[in-house]
């Protein structure tokens, strides 16, 4: 009798999830195709998965203590999977295999013991975290229905040890309470699953796994109707998997800048906008994405920093929906700012977001005595809108010259030579951006450029990656890479505090952190700010926002210009013209006096040759 009350019973449960579920999976296989994707190569994802899903390495490392007891849940959920398996052939009249008989059944079973234990310490941890003390980045709302999943997991693991370490008689009263207080726990948690965060149990290994590289990485536009995210219809199925991986830890809404100076915009709530608009609307549908769920404004808030996507454990990738919904608000016209409408102008008519004409970049290359590239250089020297234009840009273009001449590497400018159409690109006018690219494309490949030199990470990132679309395949380093390499003697040095702000686009999308701080080091004793390294608070300047206009709420760039100036340094060393425009500009509104001196690092290379007198090669 009992058999047959077990079998009704997981039916009915198995049925219940399959009802609440069956609407996930519509929405997330009923979504387009991602176009452009490939699942190979296969290794880096099996690495990813071995990494951030079994090792939960990105869980752990920036919340050690909650991201250490979320670990042990999982870790103890996939120690049980033989052990609920076990459990449901006890239930249809056999075992696999005795938890108290045989070495494989007494081993296994005092590790699950084991586990359970940690198990129900963790989740009663992570209880009390939730709903008692209540970080802001977990959010106000509370989920009575994650509440009672909480509970149901720690009924599932003390259940266990109840009958483990109670030993109750086969067969006796007792033995059959804890059993089917344990199959209760088991059957009630299933069907709740596909309604709660705890849905990422299932889907965000698929989501890691999926991934795309490198981070950022913006999917290419398909065919002539294809505007961006407009509307249901281009929502596609890796979004909208992610969308329902989501787990609502708010790392990504703690790391972002743009909401933690007072802006509309948290990345958490657009993956959680658009899981909401999957399930009132379907996919495929044809209303606008645009709207209650999810919000244009708080799109072009961002400054494309990567902060979010490089936290987030479940595999979000946040980037490709908000300049998805850039594009579409933008490829339709739809977007009107005067600010971004200027910028397109200066881009078109000028090639660059300044405004100004050719003839200043030619200007100041012959002022400079930068010869042009002809082919057989080491390097083409690409100068970049603020390195041909902006007088800080050029600042940091002299230096590196020099830094250049003196280890014998030769290298030359490009005579012609337009944004590499980074700030179009971010923004969302990808017609605007192919024209720009294949332009500069062109004059490359007429110059014969092989290996490509640039003070800009925007630069670097864009003619690396994005460029890749319209068939560039040229090598471009970061101007960082190259001092590193080719680091002066030591003698010289001033002495002083010297602290270095990571470039999101050189950090986070790159990789490098060690390189630049070698180069600052040459300025005196390296500090850390408060954020560094891929935890670095961004400059503002990303995703074209420094073209724009005002910024509502606090700058970024005065809250970044205040931690740096809190590490105590004398001098602050950046390694992107962008970061020194905005860091230099708050730093110079921030009350008060004794504001520390700002550089590059190629500058900072070129007074560190002066002082030594070496012209040679090093």
């Amino acid at each position: 009798m009992e058999t047959v009350v077990f079998v009704i019973a997981a039916l009915l449960s198995a049925a219940l999830f399959w009802l609440r579920f069956r609407a996930v999976a519509r929405a997330i296989l009923g979504s387009k195709p991602d176009p452009g994707f490939r699942v190979w190569p296969l290794w880096p994802r099996i690495r990813r998965i071995i990494w951030e899903v079994l090792c939960q390495a990105k869980v752990i490392r920036h919340r050690p203590w909650p991201g250490l007891a979320h670990a042990l849940v999982f870790w103890g959920f996939c120690a049980f999977a033989l052990v609920t398996a076990n459990h449901v052939t006890e239930g249809l009249g056999f075992r696999l295999f005795d938890l108290r008989g045989g070495a494989f059944g007494r081993v296994y079973g005092l590790g699950a013991a084991l586990f359970a234990l940690a198990v129900s310490v963790s989740i009663t941890g992570l209880a009390v975290r939730r709903f008692v003390v209540r970080p802001k980045w977990l959010g106000e709302k509370v989920s009575l229905e994650s509440g009672v999943i909480a509970l149901l997991i720690l009924a599932l693991m003390l259940t266990y040890l109840a009958g483990y370490f109670g030993r109750p008689e086969p067969g006796s009263g007792a033995e059959r309470a804890i059993w089917w207080a344990h199959t209760l726990a088991l059957l009630v948690f299933l069907p709740l699953l596909p309604r709660t965060k705890h849905l990422h149990l299932m889907l965000s290994p698929v989501a890691v796994f999926l991934t795309r590289e490198p981070l950022g990485q913006i999917p290419p536009l398909e065919g002539e109707d294809d505007f961006g995210l407009v509307s249901g219809r281009d929502v596609t199925r890796r979004m909208a998997l992610q969308a329902f991986s989501c787990v609502e830890c708010g790392r990504c809404q703690e790391h972002c800048p743009a909401h933690n100076t007072g802006k509309e915009l948290n990345p958490k709530q657009m993956a959680l906008g658009l899981r909401a608009f999957l399930r009132e609307h379907g996919p495929g549908a044809g209303a606008p994405l645009a709207g209650p769920h999810l919000s244009e404004a708080a799109a072009f808030q961002c400054t494309t920093c990567g902060a979010c996507e490089y936290q987030c454990p479940a595999g979000v990738e946040h980037l490709p929906l908000i300049l998805g919904l850039r594009r579409g608000a933008v490829n339709t016209g739809r977007w009107e700012d005067e600010y971004g409408a200027q910028l397109f102008v200066r881009l078109e008519r000028q090639g660059n977001p300044l405004g100004l004409a050719a003839f200043e970049r030619d200007r100041f290359i012959q002022k400079s005595g930068l010869a042009w590239f002809d082919g057989t250089q080491d390097f083409c020297l690409w100068l970049g809108c603020m390195g041909a234009y902006d007088p800080r840009g050029r600042e940091t273009v002299v230096a590196l010259a020099r830094a250049l001449r003196a280890s014998g590497a030769t290298f030359g400018v490009l005579r012609r030579e337009k944004c590499s159409g980074d700030a179009a690109r971010r923004l969302g006018n990808d017609l605007l951006f192919q024209q720009l690219a294949e332009f500069n494309i062109g004059q490359m490949r007429a110059a014969g450029v092989r290996k490509i030199l640039s003070i800009c990470p925007h630069c670097v990132r864009t003619i690396g990656e994005d460029w890749k679309e319209f068939g560039a395949d040229f090598e471009v380093i970061h101007h960082s890479e190259w001092l590193a390499r080719h680091l002066p003697a030591r003698g010289g040095q001033s002495g002083g505090r010297v602290v270095y702000h990571d470039p999101c686009y050189l950090g986070r999308y790159r990789g490098v952190y060690e390189e630049p701080r070698r180069v600052a080091a040459l300025a005196g004793q390296l500090v850390e700010p408060a954020r560094s390294r891929d935890r670095s608070f961004c400059c503002g300047a990303g995703g074209g926002l420094t073209f724009l206009g005002e910024e509502p709420g606090t700058r970024v760039s005065h809250v970044r210009a205040a931690e740096l100036k809190a590490s105590g340094a004398d001098r602050v060393a950046v390694a992107c013209p962008f970061c020194r425009t905005m860091l230099e500009d708050a730093m110079a509104a921030a009350p008060g006096m004794g504001a520390p001196r700002l550089s590059d690092i190629a500058e900072i290379v070129a007074e560190h040759l002066q002082e030594s007198g070496d012209s040679g090669r090093s």
